[in-house]
């Protein structure tokens, strides 16, 4: 019998049966198509020098930032700095890439003096702070200063600093871990509390009771969150997600259901301030100068923000209407052009409204070349810029569809792609379903109530589009999905990422994981955000395919590989080769169906054998009537990809 070559038709497929999907690839981890063949993805490496330069005591013991990241943005001041944004569930960060600081930037949301009696002790490092009308829970931040002298035995320098909170026995009290123990018990001190605005969950939950959700009733996710709604069936309370755009090179950033806040970059660049809330009232001075004085009109509450190409308009996606404070979820608002801080329609100004009508919620937005992509929970719209009269024309561009959750969308050259509840979707002038040879293994295996943690991003150095989801039982992403949308491939495999950005402005992909680390792919072989780093587990499997043409056993006694390791760190790269016969398509893989046979002589027992780079072949002895074929690795430095191998087999009979 002539040598059986293993060529597999580019791309995963798992929508048919392993044989049915006969000459292609069934399973996969870590590896990608390229030019048709597999090969391992890159590795990744944590940043070379994030560290935490602001919150002392509060400061993570682990990690760069606290929290759970869900948003990165990239861009270029007018000075030439290199900035990142990074949004996570507790905190908004600012990270200049000169030395890799982050400087903690989220807003304060309102600063409270006590004038006596600040501070409660019962001679352990757990402290009672006395502040009417706090409005904190568990978890917020808030940055204590003015103790002048020690309270109750614990030095003014272990309270003049950062807190989290701890517990809120009331709404005039909450607690906090100080690294003195008092000496005595009693209430006395001043301080002046500023707290940060609140913090949100890392995941979708669901709250029960009395008081569960947001006050004022605003609808943030898959459901309302409104104080006090549905006591007895429980609340859904979804989880932090940022959104945010340069206005010139300042930033505007939004956490969903929240405010309008504004970050502007300081005369000197290293000074990194605030962001400030977008507000009518706000008295906020900063080098002589009153920023972000808006008029009354500015909306108070929001769930995405962008601002525009076409003539710098911040637009507000499910916001509240003017003179009311409710968020309205189809509602959208946009300022004046080239103004975030004049929103009140005029015969003289641009700034206007429009309300959608399919749907019950906006989801998200996405601006593309000519025009802003605008998706609720059932349609999607185009946003177009128009001159004269509205502004904005908007047009329904699909209906009858869905979106997974606001940052699930991609577009690459011009064709957008994002991920529904049940399939994939792509839009280039019009919607289309995009045929996933994955479909039914994504949708199988999902925990759509975690459709908000959702999230993708392009990979253009390999012409790809990946996505990230929770898996059915997980309630944190666990896998993703690849679409090389060049050779309309697909794979999939298990990583845990909350963010992901590819900016032309930094070398390769940036990504977040859990633990506080920013991370960069593309970068060398192995998993560099260990100590030392760890080595990537990658492989690939075919659907099984026969031997000959099925009714015959044969013998594969002979392995040809044809493997390339170019980009390799080691001496000596190696992978596995590793053969799964079985007889039948209801038989295990590498088991023998006769209880005769030991295991040194059962030659249905699937076999694995190093390659290297100059291996020439590979004795075997390995029978079935039809088999399955993977190639994978577990070293370190290792970087390779599939050629054509190629078996010896000859046939070994009937049953």
């Amino acid at each position: 019998m002539p040598l059986q070559k293993l060529e597999f038709r580019p791309g995963v497929n798992r929508e048919s049966t392993t044989l049915a999907n006969e000459g292609g690839w069934f399973e996969s981890d870590k590896v990608r198509f390229r030019s048709g063949f597999p090969e391992k993805i890159g590795g990744w490496q944590k940043d070379r020098g994030t560290q935490y330069t602001t919150g002392t005591s509060a400061q993570p013991t682990t990690g760069a930032f606290w929290g759970v990241c869900r948003a990165l943005w990239n861009w270029l001041n007018l000075a030439g700095f290199n900035l990142l944004a990074l949004g996570t569930n507790l905190k908004y960060y600012i990270q200049d890439s000169v030395n890799g600081s982050l400087y903690d930037v989220t807003p304060i949301r309102d600063t409270i003096a006590v004038a006596s009696n600040a501070f409660t002790t019962n001679g352990t490092t757990t402290v009672t702070c006395n502040v009417p009308s706090h409005d904190a829970q568990a978890g917020d931040f808030v940055t204590i200063s003015g103790v002048a002298g020690p309270v109750n035995g614990i030095p003014a320098a272990a309270l003049n600093r950062e807190f989290q909170v701890v517990s809120v026995p009331s709404g005039g009290t909450f607690t906090i871990v100080v690294s003195t123990t008092a000496t005595s018990s009693g209430t006395t001190g001043a301080a002046t509390f500023a707290f940060q605005i609140t913090t949100g969950n890392e995941v979708y939950s669901t709250a029960t009771g009395w008081g569960a959700g947001g006050w004022g009733g605003v609808t943030t996710g898959f459901t309302d969150t409104g104080w006090g709604l549905a006591a007895a069936t429980g609340v859904g309370v979804n989880l932090r997600l940022w959104s945010q755009a340069n206005f010139g090179q300042n930033l505007v950033f939004n956490p969903r259901g929240g405010a309008l806040y504004y970050w502007v970059v300081d005369a000197n660049p290293t000074t990194f301030n605030r962001g400030q809330i977008l507000s009518p009232t706000n008295t906020n001075t900063q080098n002589g100068i009153q920023y972000w004085l808006t008029d009354t009109s500015c909306p108070t509450v929001c769930n995405f923000v962008m601002v525009s190409d076409a003539s710098n308009y911040v637009i507000a996606f499910g916001c509240n209407d003017y003179d009311f404070a409710t968020l309205d979820p189809l509602l959208i608002r946009w300022s004046d052009a080239e103004t975030p801080l004049v929103w009140f329609p005029t015969e003289t100004n641009d700034a206007g409204f429009y309300r959608l009508s399919q749907g019950s919620q906006i989801i998200t937005a996405l601006q593309t070349r000519q025009e802003i992509l605008i998706w609720t929970d059932t349609a999607l719209y185009s946003m177009q810029n128009i001159q004269g009269g509205n502004v904005w024309g908007f047009q329904v561009m699909g209906s009858n569809l869905s979106i997974i959750g606001p940052n699930c969308a991609t577009t690459v050259n011009n064709i957008t792609y994002w991920m529904g509840t049940d399939k994939f979707y792509m839009y280039s002038g019009r919607v289309e379903t995009l045929p996933c040879a994955l479909r039914q293994y994504v949708f199988n295996d999902i925990n759509l109530e975690q459709g908000y943690q959702v999230f993708s991003g392009s990979n253009e150095g390999y012409n790809e589009i990946w996505w990230y989801y929770c898996s059915a039982n997980s309630t944190a992403i666990d896998k993703y999905i690849i679409y090389n949308h060049l050779e309309r491939t697909w794979a999939y495999g298990s990583l845990a990422r909350t963010a992901w950005l590819d900016s032309p402005l930094r070398d390769t992909p940036m990504a977040t994981g859990y633990g506080g680390n920013l991370v960069y792919h593309e970068q060398g072989n192995d998993d560099g955000i260990t100590n030392p780093p760890s080595p990537i587990y990658a492989y690939v499997r075919s659907s099984d395919f026969d031997i000959g043409d099925g009714h015959n056993f044969g013998l594969v006694w002979r392995i040809i590989p044809d493997v390339t390791f170019d980009g390799s760190t080691v001496n000596t790269p190696t992978v596995n080769f590793t053969v799964l016969p079985r007889q039948n398509p209801g038989a295990n893989y590498g088991t023998s169906n006769n209880p005769d046979v030991s295991s040194t002589q059962n030659y249905a027992t699937q076999r694995t054998y190093n390659v290297q780079q100059f291996t020439e072949y590979a004795y075997v002895r390995i029978r079935g009537r039809q088999m399955a074929f993977q190639v994978s690795s577990t070293d370190l430095g290792v970087s390779w990809q599939l050629g054509a191998p190629r078996l010896d087999v000859r046939p070994d009979g009937r049953r």
